[in-house]
């Protein structure tokens, strides 16, 4: 299979819809795990950092994967569509790996246990999740972590004032130890 034989793009307007949600008031904020892009911030407001990312692969427990260009050569990957992986996935390994994208991660998630994928690549800490969860036990984090400088932050309306009331909360709880004791409670790794 050519690399770009692999690509699924599906309709529906899970991720990528969820800007124009906010946009037309559906929802007053957006605290999904969004990156701050130059893109997006052309059309919305972003609040200070609740967390950096980087981005991992995951894959089959206990087989081997090498995650450099060259190891995974004609293997099929996948992300979810509209998300700094999968942006990394079609512009780094485009041209390598066979890549499919998915509207959502759970998707994706269902196709690597399925066995339609070689591995999948997603940020970290969410992966991180589904890997304590029963559904991803039998799958781990291979190769080393990509960092891409990403942070994570609120997304809110142009101008909206929510953005500062947001900013003081995140300030705070940073400053009074509480962020630390999330943080330690869920990941056994710094996510700031």
């Amino acid at each position: 299979m050519r690399p770009d034989e692999g690509r699924l793009r599906a309709g529906g307007p899970d991720w990528d819809g969820i800007i124009p949600g906010l946009l037309t008031r559906k929802y007053d904020a957006i605290v999904a795990s969004m990156s701050i892009t130059d893109e997006r911030l052309r059309v919305v407001d972003f609040t200070d950092r609740y967390y950096s990312n980087v981005l991992a692969f995951v894959a089959a427990r206990g087989e081997a994967l090498d995650t450099s260009e060259e190891g995974l050569k004609g293997k099929v990957v996948g992300a979810q569509r509209a998300t700094i992986a999968g942006q990394y996935l079609e512009d780094n390994l485009g041209d390598v790996v066979g890549v499919k994208l998915y509207d959502t991660q759970d998707n994706a998630y269902l196709d690597l246990a399925a066995g339609r994928l070689d591995a999948l690549l997603s940020d970290k800490f969410p992966a991180y999740d589904w890997l304590q969860s029963e559904a991803g036990q039998g799958y781990e984090f291979k190769g080393s972590d990509i960092d891409i400088d990403d942070e994570i932050a609120i997304a809110v309306r142009k101008g909206d004032p929510l953005k500062e009331k947001f900013n003081a909360a995140i300030k705070a709880i940073i400053e009074n130890g509480t962020y630390e004791q999330i943080n330690a409670k869920y990941f056994p790794f710094s996510i700031y």
